[in-house]
């Protein structure tokens, strides 16, 4: 007796600790698996604590259609009760998504959405309500231009951290990114980092930024080829700040970087999709039953509610 009252079970752990561990798990088991075991640890993966950070970026950058995303996505921020502090998704295919995003950013400092169909004006009409971010990723966004990035620099005055990278594909046919550049420079004064990867961005426009992102401690310019400045320029006037390109790769080093690129535009699934609830008969009974009712927080709620009887739950490990 004195030997089991050393060890704790596990349904006696707190919310925290439980949604910490409950972390590392894969979105298909804690959305279908964990809330079956007992009723602390549905409770603990059905509050709001546990989705104040949601990163289902590698789950949606495998799959696109847009009806499930903004779902799955609905789901997820409506159980975070107004406490969401980071997100990650790919692949938002309307602004309509993106505006409940925002409508419920209220304590959001990080948010990751590249490869987004996002318009000008979808971001413009909603970037008030994103004041609060300090991180933000519209990377491989190719519809969201100058206005937008102006809007988003002018109301997130704590933003930080800006991540714009573009893929190859998507700047063959861009003559001139420098309109973004001189947004950044003046609406970003606070920014400590700085992504624009494969961008049309001239030397003026990175001077521009430099004198006046007066906080700039990383800069990336990989393959920005029309920046006409090298590491000695930067070392002598810029020393405390790392430069990452414009010219740092070499051959094959590129075709590496090509190929990653791509497998994102066109990866054919993996392991991962194995699960998936939107195909039949993948997950058996219970995620058809999921899918049909639209991933539901009321239909997860009768399914694995505490009000179920007693002898229905397996013991705690």
């Amino acid at each position: 007796m004195e030997e089991d009252c050393k060890f704790r079970h596990w349904d006696e752990l707190i919310p925290d600790a439980l949604g910490l561990i409950f972390s590392h798990l894969p979105l298909q088991e804690v959305l279908t698996v964990v809330p079956r075991v007992c009723k602390a640890w549905n409770r603990t993966v059905t509050g709001p604590y546990f989705w104040q950070e949601i990163d289902i970026e590698l789950w949606s950058n495998r799959y696109h259609q847009s009806d499930h995303l903004d779902r799955m996505l609905q789901m997820l921020i409506n159980r975070s009760s107004g406490s969401l502090r980071k997100l990650s998704v790919t692949g938002l295919q309307n602004d309509s998504i993106f505006s409940f995003i925002a409508q419920h950013a209220g304590s959001l400092k990080t948010l990751k959405v590249p490869r987004s169909c996002l318009s000008n004006s979808g971001v413009v009409n909603v970037a008030e309500k994103l004041s609060s971010l300090t991180f933000l990723d519209f990377s491989y966004c190719c519809k969201v231009g100058p206005e937008a990035i102006q809007a988003i620099g002018k109301h997130c005055q704590s933003l930080i951290e800006f991540s714009r990278n573009m893929h190859p594909l998507d700047v063959a046919s861009v003559v001139s990114h420098d309109n973004e550049a001189y947004a950044i420079a003046s609406t970003m004064p606070k920014l400590k980092r700085l992504e624009i990867a494969y961008h049309r961005v001239s030397t003026e426009g990175v001077l521009k930024i430099l004198s006046s992102c007066i906080f700039l401690e990383f800069l990336e310019l990989r393959v920005c080829w029309d920046v006409q400045l090298d590491n000695k320029f930067f070392k002598e006037k810029f020393p405390d700040i790392k430069v990452l390109g414009p010219r740092v790769i070499g051959f094959y080093d590129m075709i590496n970087d090509w190929e990653d690129c791509c497998s994102d535009y066109f990866s054919d699934g993996s392991d991962y999709l194995a699960w998936e609830f939107l195909e039949d008969g993948q997950m058996g009974e219970f995620c058809e039953d999921e899918f049909e009712h639209g991933w539901d927080d009321n239909f997860y709620a009768d399914r694995v509610n505490i009000d179920m009887e007693p002898h229905i739950w397996p013991p705690s490990p």
